[in-house]
């Protein structure tokens, strides 16, 4: 069953109402034409409540536009969508095509902050210069496949593809993602896969740059988290600590904050986060698990243009896999190893929806 206007429908019902169910939900493949997205190939998603999204086949299929009924849900950089060849590794050059966006994922050798790794695996290749937040999220996925189908009296939506980082002599790592959905829902899954396809151990880090922007943030919105300590990651974001989980106006001269949580989960290690507006009765969440993504950065930047706040679940912490290999938080995969992750990605589209997510956060808390 779907629940769509305020009424349940079945199979039957529908069928007997459209000629073709892209008329109310589903997914297509379109190209981008314009601009520095020239040539994108990107993944159109609509669940026919209102909920629609983009996916940038081109750019990790990573998910760029995102909204609910009108409303915007992920923040969008000035740089915009960027095909993949104006990616500049080096260093901070990752800054120059992070368009923002739902979700930038962020790995898979690496991520975090730019570094010179002299440990580098496999030795042979000596020390690298490792840039901000990996390959990945630059990378065309190749055998894609986009489609939908009744399954009983669900109709699932969903989009598969690959996308390997590798390098000669180096790390041979594949990312097999499926992000789906289904007719009626107001929210989305990701599923990934890292495989190690080389004959040598890789290491391996990711995170998901949950990306939430205005309307969702604005001077009295919250971030809800079921967070036992929020630990500033310098002098900045110690200043003004306490109100890590409220957002300002957007303010001039504002240095970014990161805070890093140790969140609560539920007996079965699932926890989640979310943006919220209780002025507007919106908000947006992430879901996820900590045996599978056991560190919680928050990033908050309330500049002007620059105003979001990232939700972000990894594997490690986003301070470069020098450090992170010393605090042991960098994952070592043999070959053939595969890790899986998985996400949920939703809106939550009243008060008494916030009301019941806050709830269920609070008790993880105790």
């Amino acid at each position: 069953m779907a629940r769509l206007w305020g009424r349940e429908w079945t199979r039957h019902e529908l069928e007997q109402r459209v000629g073709d169910m892209l008329q109310i939900a589903g997914v297509r493949l379109v190209e981008l034409a314009d601009g520095k997205e020239r040539g994108v190939r990107a993944a159109e998603f609509r669940t026919g409540t209102g909920f629609q999204f983009t996916v940038l086949l081109d750019r990790g299929m990573d998910i760029a536009h995102a909204e609910y009924c009108g409303r915007a849900i992920a923040w969008r950089s000035a740089t915009e969508d960027a095909h993949p060849h104006f990616h500049e590794p080096e260093g901070l050059g990752f800054l120059r095509t992070f368009g923002g966006g739902l979700v930038t994922t962020c790995g898979l050798a690496w991520m975090g902050a730019p570094v010179h790794d002299p440990g580098a695996a496999p030795k042979r290749l000596g020390p690298r210069d490792l840039g901000l937040h990996g390959y990945i999220g630059h990378t065309p996925a190749k055998n894609v496949y986009a489609d939908a189908a009744w399954e009983g009296d669900d109709y699932r939506i969903w989009l598969r593809g690959r996308c390997q980082e590798t390098l000669v002599f180096g790390e041979n790592l594949v990312l097999t993602r499926e992000i789906s959905t289904r007719l009626g829902e107001n929210r989305f899954w990701i599923h990934d896969r890292v495989e190690n396809a080389g004959y040598e151990p890789a290491e391996h880090m990711m995170l998901y740059h949950v990306n939430i922007g205005f309307p969702a943030i604005d001077a009295g919105a919250r971030l809800l988290a079921p967070s036992r300590a929020a630990t500033p990651r310098d002098a900045e974001a110690a200043a003004g600590a306490e109100r890590w989980a409220e957002c300002d106006p957007p303010t001039p001269g504002y240095h970014e904050k990161v805070y890093f949580h140790d969140l609560a989960a539920a007996p079965d290690a699932t926890t989640a986060t979310a943006l919220v507006n209780r002025d507007l009765g919106h908000g947006v969440y992430v879901r996820f698990s900590l045996q599978e993504l056991p560190c919680f950065t928050e990033w908050k930047m309330m500049g002007p243009r620059n105003y979001v706040v990232g939700m972000e679940p990894a594997t490690a912490l986003p301070l470069g896999r020098v450090h992170e290999r010393e605090a042991g938080r960098v994952r070592r995969l043999a070959p053939q190893e595969r890790v899986e992750y998985h996400l949920e990605i939703g809106v939550l589209t009243s008060s008494a929806e916030i009301d019941a997510f806050e709830a269920q956060i609070r008790s993880w808390l105790g």
